[in-house]
């Protein structure tokens, strides 16, 4: 079955699955800025909506274009911001 996660006071929501190769959250985020931490390497896709990253060691936000993805390898921090309601994919690899 599906297990659900609430974040941030439920800013930020997501569901867990397991998608045809990897472990995988499907998510929505309000307006707002948000720090992740990954256990493991953590593909993420922008489905729809607005939103910048700013990636471990990096000193910009990159501004991300639905269907655009980033990576972050595992034991990371990562910064989010989104301008809009916004809707994710996240696929986890162990590292």
């Amino acid at each position: 079955m599906f297990n659900t996660n609430h974040y941030f006071d439920g800013q930020v929501a997501s569901i867990a699955f397991q998608s045809a190769d990897l472990p995988a959250t499907v998510g929505v985020m309000a307006i707002g800025e948000f720090v992740f931490a990954t256990s493991q390497r953590e593909y993420m896709t922008l489905i729809s909506g607005d939103m910048q990253v700013l990636l471990p060691d990096a000193e910009e936000w990159y501004q991300l274009a639905a269907g655009e993805s980033f990576i972050v390898e595992a034991n990371q921090s990562f910064e989010v911001r989104t301008t809009v309601e916004s809707a994710y994919l996240c696929k986890y690899e162990d590292a």
